[in-house]
């Protein structure tokens, strides 16, 4: 909280600065920043004001520009720099390292993005094609190539040394062995370096057995990867087992976000990329699409009541309970969903163990649903006078909750099986699943019992 009001704070003098036009001042103040509040402070901006701010700061510090927009993601960076000159984005892209300036660059408009690889500096641009090369969402995309390796050969002497004069050096958590050849043989660390005799030969002290990345991995593999076995990194390897990069824990949390973050829009039907200060006519394009599948299938559970009009009215307080059976069916499945499909994007619910996550889901619906089927009868015996009718409600609530737990475990596992992302579609089918099941047990039901119901005006 100190530091969201210490954010707020320097926005509320930022916005005044540059209000008032004192560009010396707002340069000091933005220069004080770090990169992460920089690029919340821009995402807080009109795009005016981002636009002006950002190239106040690009240039006279290049770097930190460049830093901020990187934490801005690639989606909203890239946006940012697509309204400059390929020579001023060509220049400000070898500021960062070549993964962040790949992930900026191939979210520019085609044109523009080729034209910046041909303005920068030959081997930058040539690091950032080879980057670009890569499918997306892959270890070889987002793992940065510029990788400190030291030869099988060297004494521990002779690794210190390399260490000491190789001013290429950046956060290194692990010493990558490898051969003549690169190929990836062990790794050491660096305090083991330091507690042995400089003429100890580093095969002896380093561990053969270690855990890579192929560039081909998907990186959420690779974030379960580097948080099950605990890693501040993990090397990235090509097909013939050659060292090729690096993946930093910093790129893993932006991993485990961007994915959480997607997984849990994609429940609600909304784009991956929309952020709360996304203008809300874009916002509007790409809502509308699911919201009209759901007006469909919304369509579909309405004609399920339709074929119980008769039925309603005769007995109208069945309308005024229906929306319980189905609202409760909703919630349900909404829970066992999110549960399931949090287990599979983390590798935690496979095949094998499937049978017994479904097991227990229905379990747990089945108990919700007499526990609250109970309750909610007794209110509408208390309500209505009429213990059929809560019997009627309890027994609907017991079987939609029970479909809703199954459909919320095998409709996330059906659609895995087809290759369909689980968390884009389950919700759409689920919803109207629990709709339909609920609103036909519940009248079907009443129907079946009505000569023992009392018809209340």
């Amino acid at each position: 909280m100190a530091a969201q009001r210490r954010i707020d704070l320097v926005l509320d003098s930022v916005k005044r600065l540059l209000r008032i036009g004192a560009s010396a001042n707002l340069l000091n103040l933005l220069q004080k920043q770090h990169p992460a509040d920089l690029a919340q402070i821009f995402s807080q901006f009109q795009d005016k004001d981002r636009e002006a701010t950002f190239s106040l700061l690009a240039e006279r510090n290049g770097r930190l520009a460049m830093e901020a927009v990187s934490e801005l993601g690639p989606e909203a960076g890239a946006a940012l720099l697509a309204t400059r000159s390929a020579e001023e984005i060509a220049r400000l892209a070898q500021e960062i390292p070549s993964d962040d300036a790949a992930a900026l660059i191939d979210h520019l408009p085609e044109e523009l993005s080729a034209e910046v690889l041909d303005l920068m500096r030959p081997k930058e641009s040539g690091v950032v094609e080879n980057l670009l090369e890569y499918d997306e969402q892959t270890a070889g995309r987002i793992m940065n190539p510029h990788v400190f390796a030291l030869s099988e050969d060297m004494t521990v002497g002779e690794a210190i040394t390399e260490l000491q004069t190789n001013r290429d050096v950046e956060m290194v958590f692990y010493l990558y062995v490898v051969d003549e050849r690169r190929h990836l043989v062990g790794v050491t660390s660096l305090r083991r370096l330091l507690l042995v005799s400089p003429e100890t030969p580093l095969k002896r002290i380093m561990t053969a057995d270690l855990i890579s990345a192929r560039v081909e991995t998907d990186q959420e593999e690779v974030a379960q990867q580097v948080a099950s076995y605990n890693l501040l990194a993990i090397p990235v390897v090509d097909e013939e087992n050659k060292l090729v990069g690096v993946i930093t824990v910093d790129d893993v949390i932006d991993v485990i976000k961007d994915e959480a973050t997607e997984d849990i829009y994609r429940l609600a039907g909304v784009a991956g990329d929309e952020r709360a200060f996304t203008p809300a006519g874009e916002s509007l394009r790409k809502r509308l699409p699911w919201l009209g599948v759901n007006l469909v299938t919304a369509f579909m559970a309405a004609s399920v009541v339709a074929l119980f009009e008769g039925t309603i009215e005769r007995i109208t307080a069945l309308a005024v309970f229906m929306p319980i059976v189905a609202g409760m069916g909703g919630n349900a499945a909404t829970q066992t969903l999110t549960v399931i499909v949090r287990g599979i994007a983390l590798g935690e619910l496979t095949w094998s163990n499937s049978r017994q996550a479904l097991l227990k889901e229905m379990t747990v619906g089945l108990g919700s649903g007499v526990v609250l089927g109970l309750a909610a009868a007794a209110v509408a015996w208390a309500t209505r006078g009429n213990p059929v009718l809560g019997l009627i409600l309890c027994a609907a609530m017991i079987i939609n909750m029970f479909v809703a737990a199954a459909a919320g475990t095998l409709v996330p596992l059906g659609l895995r099986a087809a290759n369909v992302d689980p968390a884009l579609a389950s919700s759409v089918f689920i919803t109207t699943l629990t709709d339909v099941i609920g609103f036909f047990s519940f009248l079907g039901l009443a129907t079946v019992f009505m000569r023992y119901l009392v018809p209340i005006p």
